[in-house]
C-alpha cells in the first residue's frame, strides 16, 4: 500500500455499518457518533484516512473486506482491519472486554487475566499498527483510540519513528494500586507510550496513568493543579486552562499526558431537537405514556457499569415510601443490547428486567405503567424527542469516562426546562457541575436527588439547566478534537 494519508484514525471500528438487504446486497451506511463528526472535517481537509474492523468477522475461507469495497467519500480513504470469529472472541470479548474494562471500572466485575487473550491482543493490535504504518504519509499525524488499542502507538513508533502519534483513552483510567494487577502491565504501559501526547477526558484519570508510571519507575512530572489524587466530588469545576496534566521521560522523548474531555456536536443535536417534526415526536411521545405529570428517561448501553439497576431501586424505594406517587410517575428505560455473549452483561439485564417487573407489578394498574423499559437500540430521532420530552434525565453511571448521555439531554434543553440527575463517577460530573449530583452507589442518594430535581422551584431548574447548556455550547466536540490536535502539534 502506498503511503498516502497526512492524518490517520486508528480505532477499533470503522464509521460505517454494514448492511445487507433481503436480496444479500451489501451497503454500507456512515454510523452516527461524535468521533465521526468531531474527525471528519480533519479527515477531509488532509487527505486523511481512518482504520478500524468493519464490524463483520471473516472466517479463513471467505475473503475480508477491503478498501475498494467500503464507500470513499469527500476524499476520507476507509482503511478496514480484518477479524477472524477467534480475533473477536479473544481479542474484543475477551481482553478487551473482559480483562481491560471491568480493570478500568474499578473491578465492578472481577476481570480474567488470560494468556491466550493477550497473546491474541498483541496479534491484533499488531494487526492495526502494520495498516497505520503502510497507510500513513512521511511525517504524517496517527490518531490511536481507546483501549482496545493500547500497544498501537508503540507499534508504530518501532516502525515509523517519522509520525506524530497520539492515544486517547475514552474510558475511565483506575488507580494505580487497580492497574498493578494486570500481569502484563508493563507492555501495556510502555507501548502506550509509544505516543507523543496521552489523553484522558478527567483530572483523576490522568492523574492515575502518571502516578501508576511513577510506581513502576517512570520519569514522570506532575502538574501542580493535577495533584497526587484530583477527586471531584459533588460538583468541584474541571480546571480551566492548559489541558497538560503531566510529562513522561521516554528514550530521550517528552511524551506530554493531557485532560481534554469529549463532548457532542452541541450545535447538531440541539437543531435536531428544535425542528418540528422533533417538537411533535416529543409531544406525542408524553400523549403515548398518558401525559404524566412526571416523565424520567434513562438511555444506556445494557451495560453493569451505567447504574441501570441502581436508578430501578432508588425509583422502587421513592415509590414504596411513598414519597412519589405511581400514578404521577413514568420512566422510560432504553437499554441497548451490549455484549451480549458475556454472562455478567446477562446478569445485569436479568436482574434489571426482574426489577422493572417488580416495580410494575407493585405499583402499576391496568390504565398506567410505572417503567416503560425497551431492550433495543432506537433511532438517534427517536431518542432525541425521548430526551425532549423528558421532565428529568437519570445517568446514574457506576463508572464513566465521559457519558454523552447527559451532554446531549442538556443539548436538548437549550431553553432551561429538565432536569439532570447525574452521577459524580461520571467525567461529565466535573463539568456539568450544575447538575443534581448523586452517589449511584447509594440509593438513598440517587432518590434525593431525584426528588431535587423534581421538587426544585422551576427558577433553580431553569438556571442549573442554562448554565450546563452554556457549558456544552461551548465546550463541543470540535473544539476537544481541536485542543488535542493542537496539543500533537
Amino acid at each position: 500500500m502506498d503511503s498516502s494519508s497526512d492524518f490517520v484514525v486508528v480505532a477499533n471500528r470503522l464509521p460505517v455499518d454494514r448492511r445487507v438487504d433481503r436480496d444479500g446486497t451489501v451497503s454500507w451506511t456512515p454510523s452516527p457518533g461524535g468521533l465521526v463528526t468531531a474527525l471528519r472535517p480533519v479527515l477531509e481537509e488532509h487527505s486523511g484516512a481512518w482504520i478500524g474492523w468493519p464490524g463483520t468477522t471473516t472466517a479463513e475461507d471467505e475473503e475480508p473486506v477491503t478498501t475498494a469495497d467500503l464507500p470513499h467519500d469527500n476524499g476520507v480513504t476507509l482503511v478496514p482491519v480484518a477479524l477472524s470469529p477467534e480475533d473477536h472472541e479473544a481479542f474484543y470479548e475477551g481482553f478487551s472486554n473482559a480483562t481491560l474494562w471491568p480493570l478500568y471500572h474499578d473491578l465492578i466485575v472481577h476481570p480474567e487475566y488470560r494468556p491466550d487473550w493477550w497473546e491474541r491482543y498483541v496479534t491484533v493490535n499488531r494487526r492495526f499498527a502494520d495498516a497505520a504504518a503502510a497507510e500513513a504519509a512521511e511525517g504524517a499525524t496517527v490518531w490511536v483510540q481507546d483501549y482496545q488499542l493500547h500497544l498501537v502507538p508503540g507499534m508504530i513508533r518501532q516502525m515509523r519513528p517519522d509520525v506524530r502519534i497520539g492515544f486517547f483513552l475514552h474510558i475511565p483510567f483506575p488507580a494505580p494500586e487497580l492497574f498493578r494487577q494486570l500481569p502484563w502491565r508493563r507492555q501495556v504501559l510502555e507501548s502506550t507510550l509509544g505516543a507523543d501526547v496521552i489523553g484522558f477526558h478527567t483530572p483523576d484519570s490522568a492523574s492515575n496513568f502518571l502516578l501508576t508510571l511513577r510506581a513502576l519507575g517512570h520519569d514522570v512530572t506532575v502538574e501542580p493543579e493535577i495533584g497526587d489524587g484530583a477527586t471531584f466530588i459533588r460538583g468541584a469545576r474541571l480546571p480551566e486552562g492548559s489541558p497538560a496534566a503531566g510529562t513522561v521521560e521516554v528514550d530521550g522523548r517528552t511524551v506530554t499526558v493531557g485532560v481534554f474531555p469529549i463532548s457532542i456536536d452541541s450545535a447538531q443535536v440541539n437543531a435536531k431537537a428544535n425542528t418540528p417534526e422533533s417538537i411533535a415526536a416529543a409531544m406525542s411521545l408524553r400523549q403515548r405514556l398518558g401525559s404524566p405529570k412526571i416523565l424520567i428517561a434513562g438511555v444506556d448501553r445494557m451495560d453493569y457499569t451505567k447504574g441501570i439497576l441502581h436508578r430501578l431501586e432508588a425509583l422502587e424505594m421513592l415509590l414504596d415510601n411513598g414519597d412519589l406517587r405511581a400514578d404521577d410517575v413514568c420512566l422510560v428505560q432504553v437499554a441497548t443490547p451490549s455484549r451480549e455473549r458475556l454472562e455478567s452483561y446477562k446478569q445485569t439485564r436479568k436482574l434489571a428486567e426482574q426489577t422493572v417487573s417488580r416495580i410494575n407489578g407493585n405499583h402499576g394498574s391496568l390504565g398506567h405503567t410505572v417503567v416503560h423499559y425497551t431492550h433495543a437500540g432506537l433511532p438517534f430521532d427517536e431518542v432525541v424527542a425521548l430526551y425532549s420530552a423528558a421532565d428529568v434525565m437519570l445517568v446514574t453511571a457506576l463508572k464513566d469516562g465521559m457519558n454523552l448521555v447527559a451532554k446531549e439531554y442538556v443539548a436538548c434543553h437549550s431553553d432551561g426546562s429538565g432536569a439532570l440527575v447525574l452521577s459524580e463517577f461520571t467525567g461529565a460530573a466535573t463539568q456539568l457541575t450544575d447538575a443534581y449530583l448523586c452517589n449511584p452507589h447509594d440509593r438513598e442518594s440517587v432518590g434525593e436527588a431525584l426528588l431535587d430535581a423534581v421538587r426544585s422551584p422551576a427558577v433553580e431548574r431553569r438556571r442549573r439547566m442554562s448554565a450546563m447548556w452554556e457549558q456544552v455550547r461551548t465546550h463541543d466536540v470540535h473544539r476537544w478534537a481541536r485542543e488535542f490536535l493542537e496539543a500533537l502539534g
